[in-house]
């Protein structure tokens, strides 16, 4: 399963209640202003850092770079269009809007 959030987890909740729904190794990507959540040293590092122990999560490099981020959690993989697509084509996927 893959669960994509696009939402700023500092106005919404969508990444929180992801988190709390996805199943163990279930994946989770992070885009447009969801790749907020990935940045390091946020107030959600250490609620990312606990996810990546049960979870893979991915980050969508041209959201980071257009929002100005460049360092991110520990753990989270940063990905291009082209493995974005391959999480869709290997994944049914959940959106959590």
């Amino acid at each position: 399963m893959l669960h994509t959030v696009n939402k700023s987890p500092f106005s919404h909740n969508n990444l929180e209640s992801c988190l709390s729904f996805a199943k163990e190794k279930d994946a989770i990507l992070l885009y447009e202003d969801g790749v907020l959540g990935a940045q390091a040293g946020s107030k959600l590092e250490s609620i990312i850092k606990e996810a990546l122990k049960k979870h893979t999560i991915c980050a969508l490099k041209e959201d980071l770079n257009a929002r100005g981020i460049s360092k991110t959690v520990g753990g989270i993989k940063v990905i291009g269009y082209p493995e974005f697509v391959d999480l869709v084509v290997e994944h049914k996927v959940v959106p959590w809007l």
